[in-house]
């Protein structure tokens, strides 16, 4: 697994610098396939609409995710150490443990996106 990057993306660069509702306006009229494997470290993503996103093989760590329904978001290999998750919701096949592996120490995330309904 390569270390997590930082990319030119236009729609990366709204959720580093904290635009979120400008992400949220744009996201659905412009490409979005470019979030996968990002550095999210740190960043308060508060707000989100993450819904059909691919996130996969994110880094997460110390990110602001509350309140932000991911029940239809790929989080395959994402890593949430030390992050905020009151509030959130998460794609049913993840169980409890797999999440409070990957927020204690860091693990990356693991199910299936076969076994996601």
């Amino acid at each position: 697994m390569s270390k997590p990057v930082i990319t030119d993306d236009p729609m990366y660069q709204l959720l580093r610098t904290g635009k979120i509702d400008d992400f949220n306006r744009q996201r659905d009229s412009v490409c979005t396939d470019n979030l996968r494997a990002c550095d999210y470290r740190g960043l308060d993503l508060r707000g989100l609409n993450a819904e059909g996103l691919d996130f996969s093989d994110a880094y997460f760590r110390n990110a602001d995710l509350r309140g932000i329904d991911f029940r239809n978001t790929n989080l395959e290999g994402v890593s949430l150490g030390d992050a905020r998750i009151s509030g959130c919701y998460f794609p049913g096949i993840l169980t409890a443990v797999e999440i409070k592996m990957s927020i204690e120490l860091g693990t990356r995330i693991r199910y299936s996106k076969s076994q996601v309904k």
